[in-house]
């Protein structure tokens, strides 16, 4: 059912950490002694099984109440729980009170979505990757399997010919692409100075510039950044503005998350508008969950641009908490974005940008932790070409 790899702190932290996940207890065999509960043992696993296994020592069992029983002695987990979670409170502050502001549940139901004057069977995605990019692989494989063809292009940065040549290269490829899709990672370390700034510079080159517009406004291309992509995709303007132009201190951005640290973990997000071509296969109020990794995922804009957004049906997704309230708890808005924005698009909704990483879907994920993780986010890109 789940399995654990002791490390510094035994056996003993292993069970704590795996009854912690799913709020379980754990009563202890009787005769278990606390030299194999906190001794070290590098290179065991434990186990939780639904049937006796010869090998092994048997530890104990769970038990619905959150409880540790160990020879007559009991521990509620939610006290195990603030004592190792308010250890570095005072050094590392990470429980953040919430502001407790009410935030809105952003609702737009598309009545017609944009369409392509071509249809294409197979159509083509071309994934740059840059210095950091570490989500290429996941991103190729989630759009094949859902029928697209994907090209990964690495851009190389080795020298100043190697880039030239690299944006000569891009620019070409993206005039016989459909999609382009700039995945998640860390782009040139995410310094100096905040994140994407190598992206971003590659795309305002103007023979990529030139490409990426043609495939937006005379093409009816898409394009998506997922995380980093994200960032990238807010700095060049491509959302909410749907194209590449100057940014200004008016316009929105993404900031260090107010946790001061980078956030890894899964969310849930509510579907605030289906309007774009890449959430065709969701409905407004849907809730999925999503893995999140990153440490400038803090959307921040004016509230009367974000008013303006969610009128237009550009705010795709927004955090909620485990009853799908829109929420600014730190636990479920592991950023405090502002109005708990996860996700927007540009106008027509062609270009998505959004900080959870959908394309980390598959068989045999995050089977202990109930949610519905594939969004169709790949499925319905395919579907708008055919």
């Amino acid at each position: 059912v789940a399995a654990y790899t002791p490390t510094y702190g035994g056996v003993a932290e292993a069970l704590f950490k795996m009854a912690l996940g799913n709020g379980l207890g754990f009563r202890f065999r009787e005769g278990v002694s606390l030299q194999t509960l906190f001794g070290y043992c590098y290179g065991a696993m434990v186990l939780e099984l639904t049937e006796p296994l010869e090998e092994g020592e048997l530890l104990g069992h769970t038990q619905e109440a959150p409880v540790f029983t160990y020879e007559g002695q009991s521990l509620e987990l939610s006290r195990l729980q603030t004592l190792y979670e308010d250890k570095l409170e005072p050094v590392y502050p990470c429980n953040l009170p919430a502001a407790g502001r009410e935030i809105p549940a952003f609702s737009f139901a598309a009545q017609s979505r944009p369409a392509p004057k071509v249809k294409t069977a197979r159509p083509r995605v071309l994934i740059p990757v840059f210095p950091g990019t570490n989500c290429e692989y996941d991103t190729a494989k989630a759009l094949e399997d859902a029928g697209a063809q994907a090209e990964i292009f690495v851009v190389r940065n080795l020298t100043k010919d190697q880039v030239a040549q690299s944006v000569e290269d891009f620019a070409k490829l993206v005039s016989d692409s459909q999609m382009i899709f700039i995945p998640g990672g860390f782009s040139g370390g995410d310094e100096p100075d905040g994140s994407g700034k190598f992206i971003t510079a590659f795309f305002r080159n103007q023979a990529v510039k030139e490409a990426v517009t043609e495939l937006l406004e005379k093409r009816d291309g898409l394009m998506c950044g997922v995380c980093n992509g994200f960032q990238a995709l807010i700095k060049l303007g491509l959302v909410p503005y749907g194209k590449i132009m100057d940014t200004d201190a008016d316009c929105p951005t993404l900031t260090f998350n107010t946790i001061g640290r980078h956030q890894s973990r899964l969310v849930r997000t509510r579907i605030a508008s289906n309007r774009s071509p890449w959430l065709a296969r969701t409905q407004v109020g849907q809730v999925y969950t999503v893995p999140i990794s990153h440490g400038e995922g803090r959307f921040l804009a004016s509230d009367s641009l974000i008013a303006q957004l969610a009128q237009n049906g550009q705010i795709a997704t927004q955090y909620v908490d485990l009853d799908g309230k829109v929420t600014d708890d730190i636990r479920f808005n592991p950023n405090n974005s502002a109005f708990a924005i996860e996700g927007i698009t540009s106008p027509d909704g062609r270009v998505l940008g959004k900080m959870g990483h959908s394309e980390r879907i598959g068989a045999g994920l995050y089977r202990n932790v109930p949610g519905e993780y594939d969004m169709g986010l790949f499925a319905s890109a395919v579907a708008y070409f055919r």
